[in-house]
């Protein structure tokens, strides 16, 4: 992630509040009113004391001293209903600013390209939507109001104490002068901590959702001492990125407060000397202890604020690294669209290498031409290029020579929403969400009959399975349902089958149930794949023997191509393939 100045992006996150600036200024208006009132109470609590030392000898004067006591009242009850006033409308504009941030984030997902959750852990992400945008909306929802209604204050103050002893009041300046000065050293210094700590967190936040994930994995491989030694290590980098920005920043209230205490202490000795020497009455004095209560309680909550503020900065510096990552490029200019799709597929000369390693080729020199309805097996040992080759026809990535055409049009000229379009696509990783079972079937597809979703799932062999539970299709699916990895691979399967499209995509989709039922799939996948264009990725070779067309791929470039029994009578790499796996089953 690139480092950048944490109020420069904390600029960025004001911006989101630009169509909300007359609340804004409303809410500031009404802090500056609720300052106003404030300062006004040490001056009349002055002359009440004056008023009172006065009555020590001679009458006291009952009526004035009520008169403004009532004022008070009124002044104080005031500043409350401006201040509570104030900060509703801040947190309410706060709140909305997370909430459309938490939705451009989700948007800005669906357009970023592959390349960058390939360098960027999945639970990095998560923690950017909820755990960083959580820290952002809570520092400007408290610090905001606070530091809004104490800056108003503070320059209020200032001015009030100028008009009532100015010498005092370049005393109080002075010492806080040099608080200030104080206070931004330690800011300059604790910004790169609190940078290290939301990425330390995002960090661990993605380890833990790995290790969440392969949980079974760790367990039989029994792992545990090594993963809570990679954790241990993680988790002490958070402590340490949070004890040194949490100790910088919890230097700068109790530096204010000894600022305001020797404010206290200045106020007093000057204080003091002028009255003696008949300068000042004694009410000056104490409206000027008020006063540097007022004055410093604000740069205290300046501190505190300032403090929220750098947490906040620190998340809104990773959020706008999501929300600035280049995107997919525009194709609003591209025309080209594939309505009646028959299904011929032509690589010609491919070449990619993934962006992240430019200088090692992934495909070398890939070319296949692929009539309509066919059933394309790809075969390959691992890393040869299959699962590449099928994510380049989708436009997962871009090749970097050749083309891709889809009854002759070239890929690169359809959009990709019309191109994911033409293709249903069944992975090896089954992903099922919380929801019923229809619900998972039938995933944003319109138009969808009980008889397709009967006749697709009895050509899955489903019907037996989803009859036997609670509530057949409407049974709800979550952690706690008991399925089986192949009874997930089975739903996937079906769902892919429904929406009827015109090409399909098989990556390795039977690895997860048995023979029996791998049979059962195969036939019912051959007649619903009957006229339609279908990639198979198969590491089980016994699964593609009536394939129309086999690709066998081997480090990046396709080094026999035929049907099964073609390829078996060659007696090259195929063969040896084929018969390895036979030879391995027996």
């Amino acid at each position: 992630m690139k480092k950048k100045n944490l109020f420069a992006s904390l600029g960025k996150a004001f911006g989101y509040m630009k169509r909300k600036i007359p609340m804004i200024i409303f809410a500031m208006i009404l802090a500056v009113f609720g300052a106003v009132l404030t300062i006004i109470g040490p001056g009349k609590i002055g002359d009440i004391t004056t008023l009172m030392q006065q009555g020590l000898y001679g009458n006291m004067d009952l009526n004035a001293i009520g008169r403004m006591g009532i004022f008070l009242i009124l002044v104080y009850g005031g500043s409350a209903l401006f201040t509570f006033t104030q900060h509703f409308i801040m947190a309410t504009i706060t709140l909305d600013t997370s909430k459309r941030m938490r939705g451009d984030l989700i948007e800005k997902i669906n357009r970023v390209p592959m390349s960058y959750f390939n360098r960027t852990a999945q639970g990095d992400v998560l923690s950017r939507i909820t755990n960083d945008v959580q820290t952002l909306q809570q520092g400007l929802s408290n610090s905001m109001p606070n530091i809004i209604t104490a800056g108003a204050q503070f320059f209020g103050c200032l001015i009030m104490m100028f008009v009532t002893e100015w010498r005092l009041a370049i005393c109080v300046l002075g010492v806080t002068f040099f608080g200030m000065l104080l206070l931004m050293l330690v800011m300059g210094r604790s910004q790169k901590y609190f940078i290290a700590q939301q990425e330390n967190i995002g960090t661990l936040n993605g380890f833990v959702e790995e290790m969440y994930s392969g949980h079974e994995v760790l367990r039989i491989s029994r792992a545990g001492d090594k993963v809570n030694a990679h954790f241990a290590k993680l988790n002490e980098a958070v402590y340490d990125s949070n004890w040194r920005s949490q100790f910088l920043s919890g230097v700068m209230q109790p530096l204010m407060t000894v600022m305001g205490n020797i404010g206290y202490a200045v106020v007093c000795v000057v204080g003091a000397i002028l009255t003696m020497n008949g300068t000042i009455p004694f009410g000056v004095i104490i409206s000027f202890v008020l006063y540097v209560r007022l004055f410093t309680a604000p740069l205290t909550q300046i501190a505190q604020g300032m403090t929220n503020l750098q947490s906040a900065a620190a998340s809104a510096n990773r959020i706008f690294d999501l929300l600035e990552t280049e995107e997919l490029s525009d194709e609003s200019h591209k025309t080209e669209a594939l309505n009646e799709v028959k299904g011929a597929v032509s690589f010609d000369h491919v070449q990619f290498s993934y962006p992240d390693t430019p200088d090692k080729i992934i495909i070398k020199d890939f070319s296949a031409q692929i009539h309509p309805g066919q059933k394309v097996a790809i075969v390959g040992p691992t890393g040869a290029g299959k699962t590449t080759m099928v994510n380049l026809l989708m436009r997962f990535f871009e090749v970097n020579r050749g083309s891709i055409t889809i009854d002759g049009v070239p890929t690169d000229q359809i959009k990709r929403e019309n191109l994911h379009n033409l293709f249903s696509m069944v992975l090896q990783d089954t992903w099922l969400f919380e929801g019923t079972v229809r619900e998972n079937l039938v995933y944003n597809m319109k138009h969808i009959s009980e008889e397709d979703l009967e006749r697709v799932c009895s050509a899955c062999g489903l019907t037996h399975f989803i009859h036997s539970l609670p509530n057949g299709f409407d049974t709800e699916l979550s952690d706690s349902t008991t399925i089986s990895a192949g009874q997930k691979q089975l739903l996937t399967i079906a769902r892919a089958m429904l929406p009827n499209s015109p090409m399909l995509i098989l990556d390795e989709a039977t690895s997860s149930v048995d023979t029996r039922m791998e049979l059962v799939i195969q036939k019912a996948m051959d007649a619903l794949t009957e006229g339609r264009t279908s990639f198979v990725i198969a590491h089980r070779l016994s699964t593609i023997k009536n394939a129309d067309l086999i690709l066998v791929m081997k480090d990046g470039d396709v080094i026999e191509s035929g049907d099964h029994e073609t390829l078996m009578q060659q007696g090259g790499f195929y063969c040896d393939l084929y018969n390895s796996q036979f030879d391995r089953t027996e």
